[in-house]
């Protein structure tokens, strides 16, 4: 018994120190040296790990081989830089020790997040430093046709498809999703995020783009009006603005379930009535935005509509929202384009989640697919030379890109 007791000791110290060992491993290869955050790792023995549940700055640092400096000092000199208190679970954290016995710490390294670390610095006085990444961007044109959805083929093609949602909005006032079909083709130059020149960090920005939509290609190229502005609006390789007066529909991604007619039978009542909106179908809770910028001029429910939301935009334009789960505005209040008024469902007359869109154009309804909607205001002529320039090399990369991929 002694000796099984002597042989459980022993076991259980041997995988201790393996454990250790798995922890402090180091990359020695003198013929790759590695460096990060500006240290030559293959001088130090290395600790990698991230914050755990019920870690301190303190309780991480007291285990190491400090000398004569205190915690306490150590946070009270950091604290103008690195507020210790927001070191988060899960982030990762690197430990710099000496190779000789005494393993004693020279620099800790804090991520909160993929670009930016600190280091504290123990080797003579302490010193803290707050480091970001160098950023890299390059440019990349592709050209698809769809095969799914916009996120689906972009995944395809190997593009974060987080650009989807950057495109919808630049479109969203001159393509309507809804109606793009498998095989329609685009092609578009974006700019990637790179973090130190490997690590991929994302899409940036989008630089011009085409959608074939309704037999025609819908260009879209960035502009800056005002030089060091910042703000960027879209237009064609016209100079003509893509930002209409009206979103072409309050969703993003859903499918129109039911048109604007005058003879349609009504699912629920079971008769043959007039549908003056447009169905568009979505789980329940998806965000419903208003079209244009308008005042609330109802907010509220009936039988028929359910929760509802009607907007006037102006003397000529107004809109409403039907069969809400959820009303998020009040009577009376102001909204801007795109704003979320209320979520999807199906209250009222309906048999499921869905909004129906209504259109009035001077107090009568009218179909608001098939009106013509005011643009937004014209490019400045002054303006337009520097936009044909900026324009003109971005229109034949992508023309060009295309052409070799749809060659028949």
């Amino acid at each position: 018994m002694k000796r099984l007791f002597l042989l459980l000791i022993v076991l259980v110290s041997l995988n201790s120190c393996k454990k250790e060992e798995v922890e402090t491993v180091e990359k020695t290869n003198p013929a790759a040296p590695i460096v990060e955050f500006g240290f030559k790792f293959n001088d130090f023995n290395v600790v990698h790990d991230t914050i755990e549940n019920g870690d301190t700055f303190g309780s991480i640092i007291d285990s190491q081989n400090l000398g004569e400096k205190e915690v306490f000092d150590i946070v009270a000199k950091v604290k103008d830089t690195f507020d210790v208190r927001m070191m988060r679970m899960g982030k990762p954290f690197t430990i710099l020790r000496t190779k000789d016995k005494t393993k004693k710490i020279q620099a800790f390294i804090y991520q909160p997040d993929r670009l930016n670390y600190y280091i504290i610095d123990f080797r003579d006085s302490i010193v803290v430093h707050k480091k970001t990444k160098p950023l890299t961007f390059k440019t990349r044109t592709i050209a698809s046709a769809l095969n799914g959805s916009l996120s689906e083929t972009l995944k395809n093609e190997k593009v974060d498809p987080a650009l989807a949602i950057q495109i919808a909005k630049i479109y969203a006032w001159s393509i309507d999703f809804f109606k793009l079909q498998k095989g329609d083709k685009f092609a578009i130059t974006f700019t990637e995020r790179y973090i130190s020149d490997t690590v991929y960090d994302g899409v940036d920005s989008l630089k011009a783009s085409y959608f074939e939509y309704k037999g025609k290609n819908i260009y879209a190229f960035p502009f800056e009006h005002n030089l060091n502005s910042g703000k960027l609006e879209y237009y064609d390789e016209e100079g003509k603005a893509l930002k209409n007066f009206f979103l072409k529909a309050p969703l993003k991604f859903v499918n129109i379930t039911s048109h604007y007619t005058q003879n349609r039978f009504h699912p629920v009542q079971h008769l043959w009535k007039a549908h003056k909106g447009t169905d568009y179908a979505a789980p329940t809770g998806t965000p419903i935005m208003t079209t244009a910028s308008g005042i609330i001029e109802q907010a509220g429910f009936t039988t028929g509509n359910g929760n509802f939301v009607k907007v006037k935009h102006d003397k000529m334009y107004a809109t409403q929202y039907l069969h809400m789960s959820k009303i998020l505005v009040k009577r009376g209040q102001r909204v801007t384009q795109g704003q979320v008024i209320g979520k999807v469902g199906s209250t009222g007359l309906a048999t499921g989640p869905h909004v129906c869109y209504r259109f009035w154009k001077n107090g009568v309804q009218v179909d608001a697919l098939k009106l013509k909607l005011p643009n937004s205001t014209p490019m400045d002529s002054k303006n337009k030379p520097r936009f044909i320039a900026q324009m003109a090399p971005l229109k034949r990369e992508l023309d060009s890109i295309s052409k070799l991929k749809f060659k028949k």
